[in-house]
């Protein structure tokens, strides 16, 4: 946690504010013309903000004063003053709608791209960072960057509105608008120092909203694990102590916008007032004041610091959306991306099924391997084997062919092609995946079978089920294959869930089958009949399967013991037991615990 500590409490700096904010624009530059209609109507209602003062002051001093005032006068200025109100009020609609829809397009694009990102990314990536955290940067960092466009509309009208009430000031006198200057150096210190120390206290509390996520992801995700080891008292403090952590730097934000925004503004715009009243006050002693004057000046006055007011309120979203935005632009500058294909010929097909591994070294993180020096051939047609124990290499030789990892040296060819010369798209539909806990996706059966890929008809679904043996409990559910499957399945057994991703491998009819420890999940008399779906998909394909139950894998036509990275015994079942070595001694092993059960 201290080293934690240390990345998040300092502030961030102005250049780095910067740099987030023209990072951000691209994502933005597509809805331009939002924020161009935004800009354009914050300058019109400025003028419009000059032009209602002066109208009053006209009528006052020039009418109302003199008893020249008749009632067709009156109605005309009241007249010109409401048509000037309706036309501010119709361009502040404008605005406001400009500048929203400007952010809500934006921040749908972003969360798109961001999402799109994320599964163009590697598997080390999500080895590394917690599901919790990656869900905050996609809606809770997106949601708050995105709020803070809407300062920009705040910016723009207290740009247009400060530098308008000015000018509009010093033409009607400019001494005691050059007077009113001397509060600028103040207020420019206050928002210096707010974004200076608020940048840290952000950055601080988005950290927390993402351990809090965090915490909250794997409380709900293991909620089953949790009551079945009691763990809820543990669990119920590490959240209260998370939550009470972003609670405190919940607390700090609060305390820094109430000092250092609004009020601060309010000090200086009634300090500003008493200086005006002031200075007409000595004048009125000396000589006449016009009242109208007095009237405009007020007002233009308020005009001058009611934006500024806006802006700092909306100062805290811009600053927690600075923040929120640099942690989305971390996720969308990782290299850490899926491993790039080296495409040679967009036609290249697999057609037989061959695998053949040629001295192939593999690290996670590119220093420590967990394969050395494997090799081995895989027939068309045949059936390989892996076996060994926990970290014997035999999932990382999975992933190696998946291209879920970029192996370090060494080749890995299918059909005497290599691997990475293929199209990601062709490899995806001829390798058929079955992992250990297939995972269910929300819907209905068909569509967890064709994985809603439009492009399978109804009639392939059930063709694949069928051939699985699948078809036989799908038809006894009330709604057949449009029974609902609720979250990760969980209304179905280990078996139909598996028979079900196997009905979703087939349905592609893949050429490579490779098989995760399809049956180690599963009760005896339920793997009998996976079993039997399971020999009718792997004929005719090249199969590779890590084997949990030796006695599931004894006919395959390979088998491969691993152990710490490296093939240390490879043959068929008979070959292995005559050897009398590690794979003679698994069988033992597992033969004892049987007898024993």
């Amino acid at each position: 946690m201290a080293a934690r500590e240390s990345v998040w409490a300092h502030s961030m700096p102005v250049k780095e504010q910067f740099n987030v904010i023209r990072r951000l624009w691209p994502y933005a530059k597509p809805f331009k013309w939002f924020f161009g209609a935004t800009i354009l109507l914050s300058g019109l209602i400025s003028l419009i903000n000059i032009y209602l003062p002066r109208v009053l002051q006209t009528f006052i001093d020039h009418y109302l004063k003199t008893n020249q005032a008749t009632v067709a006068i009156m109605w005309y200025f009241a007249g010109l003053y409401v048509f000037g109100m309706l036309m501010r009020a119709v361009m502040q609609f404008f605005q406001n709608y400009t500048s929203t829809m400007g952010a809500e397009y934006m921040l749908e694009n972003v969360r798109r791209q961001l999402f799109a990102k994320l599964h163009r990314m590697g598997m080390r990536y999500f080895d590394q960072v917690s599901g919790g955290s990656i869900l905050s940067r996609l809606t809770n960092d997106t949601m708050s960057f995105s709020n803070f466009w809407a300062l920009f509309n705040t910016l723009f009208t207290a740009f247009f509105a400060v530098i308008s009430s000015f000018i509009a000031m010093y033409l009607t006198d400019h001494e005691i608008a050059l007077w009113l200057l001397v509060f600028m150096p103040f207020l420019s210190i206050a928002i210096w120092y707010y974004q200076r120390y608020s940048s840290r206290v952000y950055r601080r509390m988005r950290e927390r909203l993402s351990e809090l996520n965090t915490k909250l992801s794997e409380a709900i995700t293991g909620i089953s694990v949790i009551q079945q080891f009691r763990q809820e008292h543990r669990i119920n403090d590490e959240f209260d102590h998370t939550n009470d952590a972003y609670f405190k730097t919940r607390q700090a934000m609060i305390r820094t916008n109430s000092l250092l925004l609004s009020p601060i503004i309010n000090l200086f715009y009634a300090l500003g007032t008493v200086m005006i009243l002031g200075i007409f006050g000595v004048r009125g002693l000396n000589g006449y004041v016009a009242a109208g004057v007095v009237y405009a000046f007020i007002t233009y006055l308020d005009n001058f610091y009611n934006p500024m007011t806006q802006m700092m309120d909306n100062l805290s979203d811009f600053q927690d959306g600075v923040v929120a935005g640099s942690r989305v632009l971390r996720v969308m500058d990782d290299p850490t991306i899926a491993p790039a294909q080296h495409v040679t010929d967009p036609d290249a097909k697999i057609t037989r099924g061959k695998i053949e591994f040629k001295h192939v070294t593999f690290a996670y993180d590119g220093e420590h391997p967990v394969l050395n020096d494997v090799s081995f051939v895989a027939e068309p047609g045949q059936t390989i084997a892996l076996v060994g124990q926990t970290g014997s290499g035999k999932t990382s030789t999975i992933n190696v062919l998946m291209r879920f990892y970029e192996f370090q040296s060494g080749e890995v060819l299918i059909d005497d092609r290599d691997i990475r010369e293929y199209p990601a798209a062709e490899l995806r539909q001829k390798l058929g995946l079955v992992l250990q806990e297939p995972f269910m996706f929300y819907g209905d059966i068909t569509s967890n079978i064709r994985m809603f890929n439009q492009d399978i008809s109804d009639e392939q679904v059930r063709a694949a089920a069928k051939f699985v043996t699948a078809d036989d409990f799908i038809q006894d559910l009330p709604q057949n294959y449009q029974a609902q499957v609720l979250e990760k399945g969980a209304s179905y057994s280990a078996g139909q869930r598996q028979l079900i991703s196997f009905a979703r491998t087939i349905v592609t009819d893949p050429k490579i089958l490779i098989l995760d420890e399809a049956t180690a999940n599963v009760d005896t008399e339920t793997e009998s009949m996976i079993q039997t779906g399971l020999s009718r998909i792997q004929a005719n394909r090249t199969t590779l399967a890590i084997a949990h139950r030796l006695s599931t894998i004894q006919n395959a036509d390979l088998i491969l013991v691993l152990q710490q990275g490296r093939i240390v015994e490879r043959g068929t079942n008979t070959e292995l037991m005559a050897q009398k070595g590690y794979y003679y001694d698994m069988i033992q092993l597992q033969n004892a615990a049987h007898v024993d059960d």
